[in-house]
């Protein structure tokens, strides 16, 4: 682990080698902001979303928090969405869950975790919702993986259920939400191929907010 000086000694060095071959790349990364990719992940340090994806700064616009939840009631993400498709124009929106998360575990667990109970009862609602799947998983390791994927899959019909995605969809045909997975034991992600155009279909009969009939 650095030491807190090393750091600075560390960001001097990558300045460096970002402008040895490219003496510009500073002046153009500070005068635009265009990314493509909104990539909602965990806030674990072990899951960098630059380097798993690997593009450079300006690629992708980035929001994390503990167990890459979208609560319709966190000004902060739901910020983020509005702000990236609003403004950003951006094209795809990730969610990235990781194996092996400890929000997800923690929120197995069936005792009082306190502060973090209002936060974790997301991932135990995604539990409910899909509590005859993931009892019928015998395996607890099995079980916790599924519920890794499970939690992904509805961060992604939370954020379809805003009407920033849903009028920019129905403007520009952008953006379309996938739903990945980070195997921290491989390096590898995994795309879970989720069928956005199925998952808006079925978010319409409800939460439809474009002000037309149907989006298709």
């Amino acid at each position: 682990m650095p030491s807190y000086e090393q750091i600075f000694e560390n960001n001097r060095r990558w300045s460096a080698d970002k402008t040895k071959d490219d003496p510009h790349y500073f002046e153009r990364l500070s005068a635009e902001h265009n990314p493509e990719y909104l990539y909602i992940g965990c806030s674990d340090s072990r899951v960098p979303a630059n380097e798993i994806m690997g593009v450079e700064p300006g690629d992708v616009f980035v929001h994390r928090n503990v167990a890459n939840l979208v609560n319709n009631v966190d000004l902060n993400v739901m910020s983020v969405i509005n702000y990236a498709v609003r403004h950003l124009s951006v094209k795809r929106i990730i969610v990235c869950g990781h194996y092996g998360c400890q929000g997800v575990k923690a929120a197995m667990q069936p005792k009082d975790l306190g502060i973090l109970n209002p936060w974790l009862r997301n991932v135990r609602d995604v539990y409910r919702l899909h509590k005859a799947e993931l009892d019928a998983l015998t395996d607890p390791e099995a079980r916790y993986a599924r519920l890794v994927e499970l939690n992904v899959t509805e961060q992604c019909i939370s954020i379809i259920k805003t009407a920033a995605v849903q009028r920019a969809y129905v403007e520009t045909g952008f953006p379309t939400v996938h739903g990945w997975v980070f195997d921290m034991r491989t390096g590898l992600l995994r795309d879970l191929e989720l069928d956005f155009p199925k998952l808006l279909r079925d978010v319409q009969e409800v939460y439809n907010l474009t002000d037309k009939d149907t989006i298709f």
